[in-house]
């Protein structure tokens, strides 16, 4: 029976990496995989996974309407699909999360789903909850804090360095804007 994995970390942890080395190693061994992305996330250029450390891939931009679904099981029509695996997780919809159940329940096709747990504020974003209830397996992966410690949070910063505490939740961005840090820097930084 396939399953649903969530793997989540905080920023710059490899999570895309980890991704890529999984569609690398599918790959390698003859396996045909679908990649997702979402459409927001456009630090590699639209419908591109990226990583930090150089290597990308082609995905497919999903946004909140797109049927994860139904693309899945029109692919693997043309030919068997080994996995699937989607980048930036987090802004998924909970009905898009549904979707990938039932796209290991019933279609027999495993799911690897990469993104944040938590946003700038600490809270979960709504694909993140969802898979956290829905996932048959829960992988952490690690990063660290500028302290040593397991970093598990998200700080959003200004220009200056300085925390933001208000805003939006989606605003992609990188080293420039956001940091990675364990809960205790987390909340003397935030004030929490």
């Amino acid at each position: 029976m396939a399953k649903l994995y969530f793997y989540y970390a905080s920023m710059n942890a490899g999570k895309s990496t980890t991704l890529l080395q999984a569609d690398f190693n599918y790959r390698e061994r003859g396996m045909r995989t679908l990649l997702f992305t979402a459409g927001v996330h456009d630090r590699g250029g639209k419908g591109v996974i990226d990583s930090r450390l150089g290597i990308s891939a082609t995905a497919i931009a999903f946004g909140g309407s797109t049927d994860l679904r139904q693309i899945a099981q029109d692919a693997h029509l043309e030919a068997p699909l080994a996995c699937v695996l989607v980048d930036e997780a987090q802004f998924l919809s909970a009905a898009q999360v549904r979707q990938l159940a039932a796209l290991c329940d019933e279609d027999d096709i495993p799911v690897l789903a990469y993104g944040l747990r938590t946003d700038f504020q600490g809270k979960l974003f709504a694909g993140s909850a969802e898979l956290l209830a829905l996932a048959d397996s829960l992988v952490e992966i690690k990063s660290v804090c500028e302290c040593g410690r397991k970093a598990t949070m998200n700080l959003r910063v200004d220009a200056f360095g300085k925390a933001v505490r208000q805003g939006e939740q989606k605003q992609i961005g990188g080293n420039e804007r956001y940091v990675a840090l364990c809960r205790r820097h987390f909340m003397q930084r935030t004030g929490g």
